[in-house]
């Protein structure tokens, strides 16, 4: 675990997206579930802007995710959490998460994050990273967005439901919600009259 880096990607981890392409798809016909296809020119966009964290074991991949923002950057997504096989069970996808998560907060402050999952892996970092499970409603409403869904094996509930409800559980983190608590300014005033 110690010899595993998880670092923001860049240009030069392109060499590793057919790999994280390939470990996407063969995890998701093991689990049954839909995941939304990328493109090889995606990933590597990802990468180039700085929106993606890889994980290596030396020159070895070992795990993947990226950012993306929506709704005019009034939201953040945290996608594509990927583990190869070998490196499951020692604790390189929570790695990842944390660090994507941190970068997304870092980037836009004051975005709300969410996640669209069917693993219950994922919600459970998404929980104790602050994350609350919500309706499809509480997403982003960008087009955008949700035509990338369009290559997930499960789009026909999607499109039947009118975007209401899916396979996937939608989990926000509205930045909102975890401020300092707001002092009224009634208290503040009357702090101030106490201190003259």
């Amino acid at each position: 675990m110690d010899n595993i880096s998880v670092v923001v990607a860049d240009s030069s981890h392109e060499r590793y997206i057919d790999t994280i392409l390939t470990t996407i798809a063969e995890a998701a016909k093991v689990r049954g579930t839909g995941i939304a296809r990328r493109t090889h020119a995606y990933i590597a966009m990802k990468m180039q802007e700085a929106k993606a964290v890889i994980a290596l074991d030396g020159d070895r991949f070992a795990g993947f995710s990226y950012i993306e923002t929506w709704g005019n950057k009034h939201y953040v997504t945290t996608s594509g959490l990927i583990v190869h096989p070998d490196y499951r069970g020692l604790g390189v996808a929570k790695r990842i998460k944390d660090l994507t998560f941190s970068l997304a907060r870092t980037r836009w402050p004051h975005a709300k994050i969410f996640s669209l999952t069917s693993g219950a892996a994922v919600m459970t970092m998404n929980t104790q990273l602050g994350y609350q499970p919500v309706t499809f409603a509480d997403l982003t409403d960008d087009e955008a967005f949700w035509k990338g869904c369009e290559g997930c094996c499960n789009v026909d509930i999607l499109q039947r439901t009118d975007r209401k409800y899916c396979i996937c559980t939608a989990m926000l983190y509205d930045p909102e919600e975890h401020l300092p608590a707001k002092i009224p300014q009634e208290v503040l005033d009357r702090i101030k009259l106490l201190d003259d």
